[in-house]
């Protein structure tokens, strides 16, 4: 029995075991070091450009600031923001916005699927529709005011159809500048959704596809069944990057289409940033209204870290 005890022991830790293992260990700790030094700059740059500017604003949205003095009010200037119906109605046009990313989300499909046929044409066609990604919010807009225009195009369409009760200016009212804002939005999103679809219908194996056929299967089943179950993380990456752009990115667009009038009808959270701060000269509550800003968008990006990480 001892015999067995004694066979089945660990083998004793020599000298040069105890002293590699010590080696290892301070080996370990001076790349940790290492390691901390090189980052530290980035560390630095970090907090000098991030943390610092949001520190500052989570201060100042707590002050009654007009750009030069300030005084201290307290978390009682969010208690305010929050019972004041005009920042709802900011809030709400932001959800008008995001009504249309289901549309800037399955047109862009839709035309993904057609030119992943590799129709006659279908390298110029992908070149057009990608085209205005390329082009500026300001020339956008620009291009949008006369779209929508008393005498643009849109109003014209109407009158050759024999609508003409319909044709009035779509930037003078709030809820058909709403529209216009959305029906840009939609249009500006196209070329960058569909360029994330084709990337995701390129990477399916053809012999998939093959499969399906000799299963019975046509193309819309098998785009049903097939493409939409594969493409879901592309789905995601899209939906994503759409909503962010229309809490993030469309001030440029407002700015040149409406200036976010008639009323507030056009104005969303990132323009009343700018409207309280350097229109009305409310700096505190322009920054308030940033913090405000920063958790929504910083909400959004733990729903893409959750949606896009590695797990199925």
């Amino acid at each position: 029995m001892a015999a067995g005890q004694g066979a089945s022991a660990s083998p004793p830790v020599t000298t040069s075991g105890r002293r590699r293992k010590h080696h290892r260990s301070g080996l370990e700790r001076s790349r940790s070091r290492a390691g901390l030094v090189l980052v530290l700059p980035a560390l630095v740059v970090v907090g000098a450009l991030l943390i610092y500017p949001i520190g500052e604003a989570v201060y100042y949205s707590m002050t009654n600031w007009d750009g030069i003095t300030s005084q201290w009010v307290g978390p009682s200037t969010y208690v305010t923001l929050f019972q004041n119906p005009l920042f709802w109605r900011v809030l709400q046009n932001n959800g008008l916005l995001l009504l249309s990313v289901p549309i800037a989300i399955l047109v862009p499909l839709g035309i993904a699927a057609i030119l992943h046929e590799h129709l006659w044409g279908w390298r110029f066609f992908r070149s057009v529709i990608f085209f205005p990604t390329a082009i500026s919010w300001v020339v956008i807009g620009m291009v949008a005011v006369r779209v929508f225009a008393t005498g643009g195009p849109i109003n014209a369409l109407l009158g050759g159809l024999g609508l003409k009760f319909l044709q009035i200016d779509y930037l003078e009212f709030p809820y058909s500048a709403m529209a216009a804002v959305d029906l840009t939005f939609v249009f500006s999103m196209v070329g960058t959704n569909m360029i994330i679809f084709l990337t995701g219908m390129s990477t399916i194996d053809p012999a998939i596809y093959e499969a399906a056929k000799l299963d019975g299967a046509g193309r819309v089943a098998a785009f049903r069944l097939v493409t939409m179950p594969l493409l879901k993380r592309y789905f995601q990456f899209s939906f994503v990057i759409t909503v962010i752009t229309a809490f993030g990115a469309l001030f440029s667009l407002i700015f040149i289409m409406t200036g976010g009038g008639p009323g507030y009808g056009t104005t969303t959270l990132e323009f009343f940033v700018y409207q309280q701060a350097f229109s009305e000269g409310l700096f505190g509550t322009g920054a308030m209204l940033g913090v405000v800003l920063f958790v929504i968008m910083f909400g959004l990006f733990l729903v893409q870290a959750r949606l896009l990480r590695g797990e199925n």
